[in-house]
Protein backbone atom coordinates (compact mmCIF):
# COMPACT_ATOMS: atom_id res chain seq x y z
CA UNK A 1 0.00 0.00 0.00
CA UNK A 2 1.20 3.48 -1.01
CA UNK A 3 1.72 5.46 2.14
CA UNK A 4 3.36 9.10 0.36
CA UNK A 5 4.28 9.82 -3.25
CA UNK A 6 6.79 12.68 -3.95
CA UNK A 7 5.73 13.64 -7.61
CA UNK A 8 8.28 15.11 -10.53
CA UNK A 9 9.70 17.17 -7.89
CA UNK A 10 12.56 19.89 -8.74
CA UNK A 11 14.53 21.33 -6.07
CA UNK A 12 17.40 24.22 -6.15
CA UNK A 13 18.92 27.13 -4.23
CA UNK A 14 19.88 30.50 -6.30
CA UNK A 15 21.88 28.56 -9.75
CA UNK A 16 22.20 25.43 -8.26
CA UNK A 17 19.83 22.63 -9.29
CA UNK A 18 19.83 19.83 -6.79
CA UNK A 19 17.39 17.59 -9.02
CA UNK A 20 14.79 17.41 -11.50
CA UNK A 21 11.79 16.01 -12.23
CA UNK A 22 12.21 13.13 -9.79
CA UNK A 23 9.55 10.48 -8.26
CA UNK A 24 9.80 8.37 -5.21
CA UNK A 25 6.86 6.09 -3.93
CA UNK A 26 7.00 5.22 -0.09
CA UNK A 27 4.87 2.03 0.58
CA UNK A 28 4.10 0.04 3.83
CA UNK A 29 7.35 -1.69 5.06
CA UNK A 30 9.54 0.38 2.90
CA UNK A 31 13.18 0.91 4.95
CA UNK A 32 14.61 3.70 2.29
CA UNK A 33 18.32 4.62 2.58
CA UNK A 34 19.14 7.94 0.51
CA UNK A 35 22.90 8.38 -0.97
CA UNK A 36 24.74 10.36 -2.82
CA UNK A 37 27.76 12.93 -2.86
CA UNK A 38 27.43 15.53 -0.19
CA UNK A 39 25.50 18.56 -1.81
CA UNK A 40 23.42 16.59 -4.67
CA UNK A 41 20.26 17.23 -1.93
CA UNK A 42 19.95 14.04 0.08
CA UNK A 43 19.36 16.62 2.97
CA UNK A 44 16.91 18.35 1.19
CA UNK A 45 14.95 15.80 0.05
CA UNK A 46 14.27 14.25 3.81
CA UNK A 47 12.80 17.68 4.44
CA UNK A 48 10.59 17.54 1.55
CA UNK A 49 9.16 14.19 2.12
CA UNK A 50 8.69 15.50 6.42
CA UNK A 51 6.95 18.54 5.11
CA UNK A 52 9.77 21.25 6.70
CA UNK A 53 10.39 22.39 2.73
CA UNK A 54 8.31 23.00 -0.24
CA UNK A 55 10.04 21.68 -3.55
CA UNK A 56 10.06 24.45 -6.32
CA UNK A 57 7.86 22.15 -8.68
CA UNK A 58 5.84 19.16 -8.40
CA UNK A 59 4.06 17.82 -5.18
CA UNK A 60 3.83 15.40 -2.11
CA UNK A 61 0.88 13.30 -1.90
CA UNK A 62 0.33 11.73 1.48
CA UNK A 63 -2.07 9.44 2.87
CA UNK A 64 -4.68 10.52 5.21
CA UNK A 65 -4.19 11.02 8.92
CA UNK A 66 -0.60 9.92 8.56
CA UNK A 67 2.13 10.84 11.02
CA UNK A 68 5.72 12.02 9.98
CA UNK A 69 8.80 12.07 12.66
CA UNK A 70 11.64 13.84 11.43
CA UNK A 71 15.36 13.78 12.99
CA UNK A 72 17.57 16.70 11.32
CA UNK A 73 21.31 16.81 11.26
CA UNK A 74 21.16 19.71 13.88
CA UNK A 75 18.29 19.39 16.06
CA UNK A 76 17.12 22.73 17.97
CA UNK A 77 16.34 22.49 21.97
CA UNK A 78 14.06 24.50 23.66
CA UNK A 79 15.80 26.25 26.95
CA UNK A 80 14.82 25.85 30.55
CA UNK A 81 13.26 22.01 30.66
CA UNK A 82 14.80 18.94 31.86
CA UNK A 83 16.04 15.78 29.33
CA UNK A 84 13.40 13.38 30.30
CA UNK A 85 10.82 16.28 29.66
CA UNK A 86 11.78 17.17 25.99
CA UNK A 87 11.94 13.38 25.07
CA UNK A 88 8.22 12.70 26.65
CA UNK A 89 6.87 16.10 25.38
CA UNK A 90 4.10 15.84 27.58
CA UNK A 91 3.36 11.79 27.27
CA UNK A 92 3.56 11.10 30.37
CA UNK A 93 2.40 7.27 30.02
CA UNK A 94 5.59 7.27 27.77
CA UNK A 95 7.82 7.61 31.09
CA UNK A 96 9.16 4.41 31.20
CA UNK A 97 10.02 3.59 27.85
CA UNK A 98 11.44 7.33 27.62
CA UNK A 99 14.24 6.25 30.05
CA UNK A 100 15.10 2.66 28.96
CA UNK A 101 15.96 4.59 25.69
CA UNK A 102 17.66 7.48 27.13
CA UNK A 103 19.25 5.05 29.05
CA UNK A 104 20.44 2.68 25.80
CA UNK A 105 21.56 5.72 23.93
CA UNK A 106 24.17 6.54 26.83
CA UNK A 107 21.78 9.81 28.50
CA UNK A 108 21.14 8.03 32.50
CA UNK A 109 20.80 11.64 33.79
CA UNK A 110 17.26 12.06 33.12
CA UNK A 111 17.02 15.66 35.12
CA UNK A 112 19.85 17.28 32.96
CA UNK A 113 19.14 20.64 31.65
CA UNK A 114 18.75 21.03 27.73
CA UNK A 115 20.67 23.76 28.03
CA UNK A 116 23.93 22.42 28.67
CA UNK A 117 23.59 19.15 26.13
CA UNK A 118 26.51 18.68 23.98
CA UNK A 119 26.09 18.60 20.45
CA UNK A 120 26.36 15.12 20.20
CA UNK A 121 23.71 14.61 23.13
CA UNK A 122 21.75 16.77 21.58
CA UNK A 123 21.53 14.38 18.25
CA UNK A 124 20.99 11.28 20.20
CA UNK A 125 17.88 12.95 22.74
CA UNK A 126 16.08 13.97 19.81
CA UNK A 127 16.78 10.46 18.37
CA UNK A 128 15.33 9.37 21.69
CA UNK A 129 12.17 11.36 21.65
CA UNK A 130 11.27 9.83 17.72
CA UNK A 131 11.49 6.60 18.66
CA UNK A 132 9.36 6.96 21.50
CA UNK A 133 6.71 8.92 19.97
CA UNK A 134 5.60 6.49 16.98
CA UNK A 135 5.05 7.92 13.58
CA UNK A 136 3.81 5.99 10.34
CA UNK A 137 6.81 7.44 8.47
CA UNK A 138 10.28 8.15 10.09
CA UNK A 139 12.70 10.40 8.44
CA UNK A 140 16.47 10.57 9.78
CA UNK A 141 19.00 12.34 8.66
CA UNK A 142 22.53 10.75 9.63
CA UNK A 143 21.25 9.17 12.87
CA UNK A 144 24.32 7.33 13.21
CA UNK A 145 26.58 10.30 13.96
CA UNK A 146 27.28 10.70 17.72
CA UNK A 147 26.70 7.17 18.99
CA UNK A 148 29.16 4.86 19.98
CA UNK A 149 29.41 0.77 18.18
CA UNK A 150 26.85 -0.51 20.56
CA UNK A 151 24.50 2.28 20.15
CA UNK A 152 24.75 1.78 16.77
CA UNK A 153 23.95 -2.10 16.69
CA UNK A 154 20.86 -1.24 19.49
CA UNK A 155 19.97 1.23 16.97
CA UNK A 156 20.14 -0.97 14.02
CA UNK A 157 18.42 -4.23 16.11
CA UNK A 158 15.30 -1.73 16.67
CA UNK A 159 14.72 -0.02 13.25
CA UNK A 160 15.09 -3.70 11.78
CA UNK A 161 11.61 -4.42 14.21
CA UNK A 162 10.43 -0.80 12.98
CA UNK A 163 6.56 -1.60 11.10
CA UNK A 164 6.56 1.78 10.12
CA UNK A 165 8.15 2.86 6.78
CA UNK A 166 11.78 4.60 7.37
CA UNK A 167 13.37 7.36 5.03
CA UNK A 168 17.07 7.86 6.11
CA UNK A 169 20.21 9.80 5.19
CA UNK A 170 23.59 7.79 6.60
CA UNK A 171 27.36 6.79 5.48
CA UNK A 172 27.27 3.88 7.79
CA UNK A 173 27.20 1.05 4.93
CA UNK A 174 26.83 -2.09 7.44
CA UNK A 175 23.90 -0.14 8.81
CA UNK A 176 22.50 0.15 5.37
CA UNK A 177 23.46 -3.21 4.37
CA UNK A 178 21.32 -4.18 7.80
CA UNK A 179 18.61 -2.69 8.12
CA UNK A 180 17.26 -1.11 4.45
CA UNK A 181 15.09 -2.58 2.10
CA UNK A 182 15.42 -0.38 -0.94
CA UNK A 183 18.08 2.26 -2.06
CA UNK A 184 17.61 5.76 -3.51
CA UNK A 185 20.71 7.18 -5.16
CA UNK A 186 20.79 10.91 -6.18
CA UNK A 187 22.93 11.38 -9.15
CA UNK A 188 23.46 14.00 -11.34
CA UNK A 189 19.73 15.44 -10.51
CA UNK A 190 17.96 12.26 -11.17
CA UNK A 191 17.07 9.81 -8.90
CA UNK A 192 18.04 6.23 -8.95
CA UNK A 193 15.19 3.80 -7.35
CA UNK A 194 17.19 0.03 -6.39
CA UNK A 195 14.73 -2.19 -4.20
CA UNK A 196 17.47 -4.31 -2.42
CA UNK A 197 19.96 -3.42 0.37
CA UNK A 198 23.46 -1.51 0.15
CA UNK A 199 25.02 -4.56 -0.95
CA UNK A 200 22.69 -5.52 -3.72
CA UNK A 201 22.45 -1.73 -4.81
CA UNK A 202 26.35 -2.15 -5.41
CA UNK A 203 25.87 -4.85 -7.91
CA UNK A 204 22.97 -3.65 -9.84
CA UNK A 205 24.23 0.12 -10.17
CA UNK A 206 27.46 -1.80 -11.59
CA UNK A 207 24.52 -3.60 -14.26
CA UNK A 208 23.39 0.19 -14.93
CA UNK A 209 26.70 1.81 -15.73
CA UNK A 210 27.90 -1.26 -17.89
CA UNK A 211 24.30 -1.48 -19.77
CA UNK A 212 24.74 2.87 -20.38
CA UNK A 213 28.38 2.33 -21.74
CA UNK A 214 27.26 -0.55 -23.76
CA UNK A 215 24.93 1.74 -25.22
CA UNK A 216 26.94 4.22 -25.57
CA UNK A 217 29.78 2.45 -27.68
CA UNK A 218 26.72 1.15 -29.29
CA UNK A 219 25.76 4.30 -30.43
CA UNK A 220 29.47 5.30 -31.57
CA UNK A 221 29.84 2.17 -33.32
CA UNK A 222 26.74 3.55 -35.41
CA UNK A 223 27.50 6.77 -35.36
CA UNK A 224 31.18 6.10 -36.97
CA UNK A 225 29.52 4.16 -40.11
CA UNK A 226 27.01 7.21 -40.72
CA UNK A 227 29.61 9.62 -40.57
CA UNK A 228 31.65 7.10 -43.28
CA UNK A 229 28.84 7.25 -45.29
CA UNK A 230 27.73 10.61 -45.15
CA UNK A 231 31.58 11.49 -46.34
CA UNK A 232 31.26 9.21 -49.33
CA UNK A 233 29.73 11.98 -50.81
CA UNK A 234 26.18 10.37 -51.45
CA UNK A 235 23.61 13.25 -52.69
CA UNK A 236 20.39 13.58 -49.99
CA UNK A 237 17.94 13.13 -52.90
CA UNK A 238 15.39 10.28 -51.74
CA UNK A 239 13.39 9.82 -48.76
CA UNK A 240 15.90 7.53 -47.45
CA UNK A 241 18.95 8.97 -47.45
CA UNK A 242 17.51 12.21 -46.05
CA UNK A 243 16.18 9.62 -43.28
CA UNK A 244 20.07 8.77 -42.76
CA UNK A 245 20.82 11.89 -42.37
CA UNK A 246 18.42 12.97 -39.79
CA UNK A 247 19.17 10.11 -37.87
CA UNK A 248 22.81 10.68 -38.24
CA UNK A 249 21.95 14.12 -36.62
CA UNK A 250 19.93 12.89 -33.84
CA UNK A 251 22.76 10.22 -32.87
CA UNK A 252 25.43 13.61 -32.96
CA UNK A 253 23.12 14.93 -30.45
CA UNK A 254 22.72 12.19 -28.25
CA UNK A 255 24.90 12.61 -24.38
CA UNK A 256 26.87 10.10 -23.90
CA UNK A 257 26.52 8.83 -20.14
CA UNK A 258 28.26 11.13 -17.74
CA UNK A 259 31.01 8.64 -15.68
CA UNK A 260 30.49 9.29 -11.84
CA UNK A 261 32.46 12.23 -10.40
CA UNK A 262 35.19 10.61 -8.36
CA UNK A 263 37.42 11.77 -5.51
CA UNK A 264 40.78 11.44 -6.29
CA UNK A 265 43.97 11.90 -3.65
CA UNK A 266 47.51 11.36 -3.90
CA UNK A 267 49.49 10.57 -0.94
CA UNK A 268 51.50 13.01 -0.30
CA UNK A 269 53.18 12.32 3.52
CA UNK A 270 56.18 13.94 4.87
CA UNK A 271 59.44 11.75 5.14
CA UNK A 272 59.23 9.77 8.79
CA UNK A 273 62.49 9.47 10.74
CA UNK A 274 63.02 6.55 13.23
CA UNK A 275 61.89 7.99 15.79
CA UNK A 276 58.04 8.35 15.76
CA UNK A 277 55.83 8.61 18.93
CA UNK A 278 56.51 6.93 22.44
CA UNK A 279 53.43 7.21 25.01
CA UNK A 280 54.95 6.30 28.58
CA UNK A 281 52.86 6.03 31.46
CA UNK A 282 50.26 7.87 31.19
CA UNK A 283 47.46 8.96 33.45
CA UNK A 284 44.42 11.12 33.07
CA UNK A 285 41.30 11.95 35.30
CA UNK A 286 38.86 15.00 35.77
CA UNK A 287 38.18 15.31 39.10
CA UNK A 288 37.71 11.54 40.88
CA UNK A 289 36.96 10.11 37.17
CA UNK A 290 39.97 8.18 35.37
CA UNK A 291 39.51 8.57 32.28
CA UNK A 292 42.93 6.40 31.14
CA UNK A 293 45.44 4.89 33.87
CA UNK A 294 48.87 3.91 33.04
CA UNK A 295 48.76 3.78 28.98
CA UNK A 296 51.96 3.17 27.57
CA UNK A 297 52.75 2.47 23.77
CA UNK A 298 55.20 3.21 20.83
CA UNK A 299 53.47 3.72 17.39
CA UNK A 300 55.11 2.05 14.50
CA UNK A 301 55.54 3.14 10.93
CA UNK A 302 53.03 2.87 8.66
CA UNK A 303 50.50 1.55 11.60
CA UNK A 304 46.71 1.95 11.78
CA UNK A 305 45.09 1.96 15.32
CA UNK A 306 41.31 2.58 15.80
CA UNK A 307 39.97 3.57 19.02
CA UNK A 308 36.87 2.47 20.41
CA UNK A 309 34.31 2.80 23.05
CA UNK A 310 31.63 4.05 24.78
CA UNK A 311 30.51 7.91 24.35
CA UNK A 312 32.45 10.19 27.25
CA UNK A 313 34.77 7.37 27.84
CA UNK A 314 37.67 9.65 26.87
CA UNK A 315 38.57 8.67 23.47
CA UNK A 316 39.24 12.18 22.23
CA UNK A 317 40.98 13.05 25.38
CA UNK A 318 43.92 10.34 24.00
CA UNK A 319 43.87 12.06 20.67
CA UNK A 320 44.65 15.56 22.61
CA UNK A 321 47.07 13.78 24.25
CA UNK A 322 49.03 12.29 20.99
CA UNK A 323 48.34 15.40 19.51
CA UNK A 324 49.70 17.73 22.71
CA UNK A 325 46.62 19.54 22.56
CA UNK A 326 46.34 18.81 26.32
CA UNK A 327 48.66 17.52 28.59
CA UNK A 328 48.23 13.70 30.30
CA UNK A 329 48.22 14.37 34.95
CA UNK A 330 51.10 12.09 34.78
CA UNK A 331 53.71 9.83 32.33
CA UNK A 332 55.33 11.32 29.45
CA UNK A 333 54.52 11.91 25.52
CA UNK A 334 57.82 12.16 23.19
CA UNK A 335 57.28 13.12 19.59
CA UNK A 336 60.15 12.64 17.14
CA UNK A 337 61.52 15.77 15.07
CA UNK A 338 60.24 14.59 11.82
CA UNK A 339 56.62 13.96 12.99
CA UNK A 340 54.18 15.75 11.50
CA UNK A 341 50.63 15.82 12.85
CA UNK A 342 47.38 16.16 10.54
CA UNK A 343 44.73 16.80 13.53
CA UNK A 344 41.17 16.26 11.86
CA UNK A 345 38.63 16.82 14.44
CA UNK A 346 35.12 15.82 15.13
CA UNK A 347 34.10 19.69 14.79
CA UNK A 348 36.23 21.69 12.03
CA UNK A 349 37.89 24.85 13.67
CA UNK A 350 35.65 27.93 12.41
CA UNK A 351 35.12 28.70 8.69
CA UNK A 352 35.45 32.42 7.58
CA UNK A 353 31.61 32.13 5.76
CA UNK A 354 32.88 35.12 3.32
CA UNK A 355 36.17 33.25 2.41
CA UNK A 356 36.73 31.53 -1.11
CA UNK A 357 36.48 28.01 -1.13
CA UNK A 358 39.67 27.81 -2.77
CA UNK A 359 41.41 30.72 -0.55
CA UNK A 360 40.61 28.56 2.21
CA UNK A 361 42.61 25.84 0.85
CA UNK A 362 45.55 27.95 -0.57
CA UNK A 363 46.01 29.22 3.27
CA UNK A 364 47.70 25.91 3.64
CA UNK A 365 49.60 25.23 0.51
CA UNK A 366 49.56 27.16 -2.81
CA UNK A 367 51.18 23.61 -3.98
CA UNK A 368 51.18 19.82 -2.52
CA UNK A 369 54.03 17.29 -3.88
CA UNK A 370 52.75 14.18 -4.83
CA UNK A 371 54.40 10.89 -6.62
CA UNK A 372 53.33 12.34 -10.01
CA UNK A 373 54.69 15.83 -9.10
CA UNK A 374 53.32 19.03 -7.74
CA UNK A 375 49.75 19.59 -8.12
CA UNK A 376 48.05 22.96 -7.35
CA UNK A 377 45.61 23.80 -4.66
CA UNK A 378 42.72 24.05 -7.72
CA UNK A 379 43.62 21.10 -9.25
CA UNK A 380 43.51 18.88 -5.69
CA UNK A 381 40.19 20.95 -5.38
CA UNK A 382 39.49 19.67 -8.31
CA UNK A 383 39.89 16.27 -7.40
CA UNK A 384 37.77 16.87 -4.77
CA UNK A 385 34.94 17.50 -6.90
CA UNK A 386 34.46 21.06 -6.57
CA UNK A 387 34.29 22.30 -9.78
CA UNK A 388 35.80 25.97 -10.65
CA UNK A 389 32.49 27.88 -9.61
CA UNK A 390 32.50 26.22 -6.50
CA UNK A 391 36.29 27.24 -5.97
CA UNK A 392 35.60 30.82 -6.30
CA UNK A 393 32.04 30.82 -4.47
CA UNK A 394 31.89 31.66 -0.39
CA UNK A 395 32.03 28.99 1.83
CA UNK A 396 29.19 29.70 2.90
CA UNK A 397 27.48 28.28 -0.08
CA UNK A 398 28.47 24.92 1.01
CA UNK A 399 26.49 22.48 2.37
CA UNK A 400 27.63 20.49 6.00
CA UNK A 401 29.11 17.40 4.09
CA UNK A 402 30.74 19.70 1.35
CA UNK A 403 32.38 21.62 4.47
CA UNK A 404 33.38 18.28 5.88
CA UNK A 405 35.40 17.63 2.73
CA UNK A 406 36.56 21.05 2.16
CA UNK A 407 38.49 20.63 6.07
CA UNK A 408 39.36 17.09 5.29
CA UNK A 409 41.35 18.26 2.22
CA UNK A 410 42.77 21.30 4.05
CA UNK A 411 44.24 18.62 6.85
CA UNK A 412 46.13 16.39 3.82
CA UNK A 413 47.13 19.56 2.06
CA UNK A 414 49.59 20.04 5.15
CA UNK A 415 51.22 16.95 3.97
CA UNK A 416 51.42 14.93 7.49
CA UNK A 417 53.02 11.82 8.53
CA UNK A 418 50.78 10.96 11.16
CA UNK A 419 46.94 10.71 10.48
CA UNK A 420 44.73 11.89 13.86
CA UNK A 421 41.44 11.20 12.91
CA UNK A 422 38.19 11.97 15.18
CA UNK A 423 35.48 10.43 13.53
CA UNK A 424 36.24 11.23 10.18
CA UNK A 425 33.16 9.44 8.65
CA UNK A 426 30.37 11.84 10.20
CA UNK A 427 28.59 13.80 7.95
CA UNK A 428 31.18 12.16 4.42
CA UNK A 429 29.07 10.77 1.70
CA UNK A 430 29.86 7.30 1.23
CA UNK A 431 31.57 8.22 -2.21
CA UNK A 432 34.48 10.46 -0.39
CA UNK A 433 34.30 7.83 2.58
CA UNK A 434 35.75 4.73 -0.20
CA UNK A 435 38.12 7.29 -1.48
CA UNK A 436 39.40 8.58 1.57
CA UNK A 437 39.95 4.66 2.80
CA UNK A 438 41.85 3.89 -0.72
CA UNK A 439 44.09 7.02 0.51
CA UNK A 440 44.82 5.50 3.66
CA UNK A 441 46.04 2.47 2.16
CA UNK A 442 48.51 4.09 0.25
CA UNK A 443 49.39 6.61 3.10
CA UNK A 444 52.95 6.53 3.89
CA UNK A 445 52.18 7.30 7.61
CA UNK A 446 50.25 6.06 10.94
CA UNK A 447 46.86 6.68 10.96
CA UNK A 448 45.15 6.94 14.51
CA UNK A 449 41.40 6.77 14.19
CA UNK A 450 38.56 7.12 16.64
CA UNK A 451 35.19 6.07 14.75
CA UNK A 452 31.94 4.37 15.53
CA UNK A 453 31.52 3.27 11.90
CA UNK A 454 32.45 -0.26 11.94
CA UNK A 455 32.65 -0.81 8.00
CA UNK A 456 35.35 2.06 8.09
CA UNK A 457 37.23 0.44 10.85
CA UNK A 458 37.00 -3.25 9.29
CA UNK A 459 38.26 -1.59 6.44
CA UNK A 460 41.24 0.56 7.57
CA UNK A 461 43.17 -0.81 11.24
CA UNK A 462 45.38 -3.37 12.06
CA UNK A 463 44.78 -3.14 16.01
CA UNK A 464 41.78 -1.61 17.76
CA UNK A 465 42.37 0.03 21.24
CA UNK A 466 38.83 -0.30 23.07
CA UNK A 467 38.14 1.55 26.45
CA UNK A 468 37.36 -0.63 28.65
CA UNK A 469 36.13 1.15 32.47
CA UNK A 470 38.17 2.33 34.99
CA UNK A 471 40.53 4.04 32.36
CA UNK A 472 41.61 0.55 31.21
CA UNK A 473 42.71 0.70 27.76
CA UNK A 474 42.94 -2.64 26.10
CA UNK A 475 44.51 -4.00 22.64
CA UNK A 476 43.39 -6.36 20.15
CA UNK A 477 44.46 -7.49 16.97
CA UNK A 478 42.69 -7.14 13.83
CA UNK A 479 39.37 -4.71 12.87
CA UNK A 480 36.33 -4.03 14.77
CA UNK A 481 34.62 -7.66 13.49
CA UNK A 482 37.63 -9.55 15.16
CA UNK A 483 37.38 -7.45 18.11
CA UNK A 484 33.58 -8.06 18.63
CA UNK A 485 34.55 -11.94 18.22
CA UNK A 486 37.23 -11.92 20.35
CA UNK A 487 34.90 -9.96 23.16
CA UNK A 488 31.92 -12.77 22.90
CA UNK A 489 34.38 -15.41 23.73
CA UNK A 490 35.95 -13.60 26.47
CA UNK A 491 32.22 -12.85 28.13
CA UNK A 492 31.66 -16.41 27.30
CA UNK A 493 34.77 -17.95 29.04
CA UNK A 494 33.85 -15.47 31.82
CA UNK A 495 30.00 -16.65 32.03
CA UNK A 496 29.48 -20.08 33.90
CA UNK A 497 28.62 -22.92 31.93
CA UNK A 498 25.18 -24.63 31.96
CA UNK A 499 25.30 -28.18 31.48
CA UNK A 500 22.26 -28.74 28.67
CA UNK A 501 19.89 -31.93 29.10
CA UNK A 502 19.16 -33.78 26.39
CA UNK A 503 15.24 -33.98 25.81
CA UNK A 504 13.95 -36.08 22.96
CA UNK A 505 10.44 -34.94 23.20
CA UNK A 506 8.73 -32.51 20.79
CA UNK A 507 8.42 -29.19 21.92
CA UNK A 508 4.46 -28.36 22.97
CA UNK A 509 3.65 -24.86 22.03
CA UNK A 510 3.08 -23.07 25.12
CA UNK A 511 1.06 -20.45 25.73
CA UNK A 512 3.39 -17.09 26.92
CA UNK A 513 2.84 -16.77 30.81
CA UNK A 514 4.54 -14.74 33.70
CA UNK A 515 6.42 -17.21 36.78
CA UNK A 516 5.57 -16.77 39.90
CA UNK A 517 8.78 -14.67 40.49
CA UNK A 518 8.18 -12.65 37.37
CA UNK A 519 4.57 -11.38 38.28
CA UNK A 520 5.56 -10.11 41.73
CA UNK A 521 8.93 -8.66 39.94
CA UNK A 522 6.71 -6.80 37.26
CA UNK A 523 4.39 -5.68 40.10
CA UNK A 524 7.30 -3.50 42.18
CA UNK A 525 9.59 -2.68 39.77
CA UNK A 526 8.60 0.44 38.61
CA UNK A 527 8.54 1.50 42.62
CA UNK A 528 12.21 0.24 42.91
CA UNK A 529 13.17 2.09 39.63
CA UNK A 530 11.90 5.43 41.00
CA UNK A 531 13.62 4.64 44.66
CA UNK A 532 17.13 4.15 42.70
CA UNK A 533 16.69 7.50 40.69
CA UNK A 534 15.97 8.74 44.02
CA UNK A 535 18.82 7.37 45.70
CA UNK A 536 21.36 8.67 42.91
CA UNK A 537 19.86 12.05 43.03
CA UNK A 538 20.70 11.99 46.56
CA UNK A 539 24.46 10.79 46.00
CA UNK A 540 24.69 13.44 43.28
CA UNK A 541 24.03 15.97 46.23
CA UNK A 542 26.10 14.41 48.79
CA UNK A 543 29.03 14.38 46.05
CA UNK A 544 28.95 17.70 46.00
CA UNK A 545 28.83 18.66 49.99
CA UNK A 546 31.84 16.00 49.39
CA UNK A 547 34.68 17.51 47.59
CA UNK A 548 36.87 18.59 50.16
CA UNK A 549 36.56 14.77 51.52
CA UNK A 550 38.86 12.57 49.94
CA UNK A 551 37.82 9.43 51.75
CA UNK A 552 33.94 10.05 51.52
CA UNK A 553 33.72 11.05 47.80
CA UNK A 554 35.85 8.10 47.07
CA UNK A 555 33.17 6.13 49.17
CA UNK A 556 30.01 7.99 47.26
CA UNK A 557 31.29 7.46 43.92
CA UNK A 558 31.73 3.86 44.58
CA UNK A 559 28.33 3.67 45.67
CA UNK A 560 26.87 5.81 43.01
CA UNK A 561 28.68 3.37 40.62
CA UNK A 562 27.26 0.20 41.91
CA UNK A 563 23.50 2.14 41.67
CA UNK A 564 24.00 3.17 38.20
CA UNK A 565 25.01 -0.73 37.20
CA UNK A 566 21.76 -1.61 39.68
CA UNK A 567 19.50 0.70 37.50
CA UNK A 568 20.98 0.10 34.06
CA UNK A 569 19.45 -3.88 35.04
CA UNK A 570 16.12 -2.70 36.73
CA UNK A 571 15.79 -0.47 33.60
CA UNK A 572 16.32 -4.17 31.26
CA UNK A 573 14.18 -6.27 33.23
CA UNK A 574 11.58 -3.34 32.96
CA UNK A 575 11.60 -3.71 29.43
CA UNK A 576 11.61 -7.09 29.13
CA UNK A 577 8.44 -7.53 31.76
CA UNK A 578 6.60 -4.79 29.52
CA UNK A 579 7.42 -6.72 26.82
CA UNK A 580 6.03 -10.23 27.88
CA UNK A 581 3.06 -8.60 30.01
CA UNK A 582 1.81 -6.47 26.03
CA UNK A 583 2.30 -10.29 24.25
CA UNK A 584 0.24 -12.06 27.42
CA UNK A 585 -2.17 -9.51 26.54
CA UNK A 586 -2.23 -9.77 23.02
CA UNK A 587 -2.66 -13.63 23.26
CA UNK A 588 -6.13 -13.20 25.33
Amino acid sequence: MNVLTVQQAAKGYGDRILFRDITLGLNAGDKVGIIGINGTGKSTLLKIIAGIEEPDAGSVVMNRNTTIAYLPQNPEFEKGITLLQYVMDQSYEKEGEAKSILMRLGLPDYEMRTDILSGGQKKRAALAKILIHSADILVLDEPTNHIDNEMAKWLEEYLCKYRGVLVMVTHDRYFLDRVTNKIVEIDDQTLYTYETNYSGFLELKKQREDMEAASDRKRRSILRSELEWAKRGVRARGTKQQARLDRLEELKQQTPPEEEARIEISSAASRMGKKTIEISHIHKQYGDRVIIDDFSYILLKDERIGIIGPNGCGKTTLLQILNQRIKPDAGTIEIGETIRIGYFMQEAEGFDRKQRVIDYIRDTAEYITVPEGKISASKMLERFLFTPDMQYAPIEKLSGGEKRRLYLLKILMESPNVLILDEPTNDLDIATLTILEDYLDHFQGIVVTVSHDRYFLDRIVQRIFAFEGDGRIVQYEGGYTDYLAKRIKSVEAASPKVKKEKNYKKPRQQKLRFTFLEKKEYETIEDEIEKLELHLEELENQTLKASHDFIKLNELMEEKTKTEQELEYKMERWEYLNDLAEKIEAQK
